[in-house]
């Protein structure tokens, strides 16, 4: 991870994101921005690995990642982030205990940052604790809510349909995202993922 100064673009980029969630006034942001910080990853570096404490929460700004776990040597690949998506290890983070798994770059990746330390210090903030407790609580539910869609699309629909419903949300994603990996995520082998990309060519 390279640390850097954080420009215009990206902190409004940033803002963009908060507003999903909550929106701040000009005095409530200038009072915020002191506490991020601007990092990039080099593809394959990791943001999070697993046994160590995930210490911020992190803005994609450019770039990917991908979330794994590691079990009888074998990578299991669990999901993927892009831009405008928010990244953590979120339980590892909340709770300061160590990640169960691992967030790694998938191409160069800039983030904007917030440390649990400097998140605490926000929180006591008067005019930021009311509006970063909402996002907070906000944005849990809002990755509860995809969890359970990614669960329930793994119970009740093909790895096909799965992977369907993959490129209408992120169209690109078999050119940023190496197939093995896809695969892995669909829980099929690149073989299977390769006939079910030409078929869904030719319905296209």
């Amino acid at each position: 991870m390279v640390t850097a100064d954080i420009s215009e673009t990206s902190l409004n980029a940033f803002r963009m994101g908060l507003s999903r969630f909550v929106s701040f006034n000009e005095i409530e942001w200038a009072a915020l921005v002191p506490y991020l910080k601007s990092a990039r990853f080099k593809k394959k570096d990791h943001f999070t690995v697993q046994g160590e404490v995930c210490e911020y929460i992190g803005f994609i700004i450019t770039g990917s990642v991908r979330y794994y776990h590691v079990k009888d040597g074998l990578e299991i690949t669990g999901y993927f982030s892009f831009e405008h998506d928010f990244v953590s290890s979120y339980k590892s983070y909340v709770t300061q205990e160590p990640a169960a798994g691992y967030i790694q770059a998938l191409e160069q990746t800039e983030l904007i940052l917030i440390s649990h330390k400097n998140m605490l210090l926000v929180l006591a903030h008067p005019l930021l604790a009311y509006k970063m407790e909402r996002f907070g609580r906000l944005v849990a539910e809002y990755y509860i809510c995809c969890y359970e869609d990614r669960i329930a699309s793994f119970i009740t629909q093909t790895p096909e349909e799965c992977y369907v419903q993959m490129l209408e949300k992120q169209g690109d994603i078999m050119l940023r995202v190496p197939q093995h990996y896809v695969a892995n995520f669909l829980g099929i082998t690149p073989v299977s993922l390769s006939r079910i990309r030409k078929r869904t060519l030719l319905n296209c």
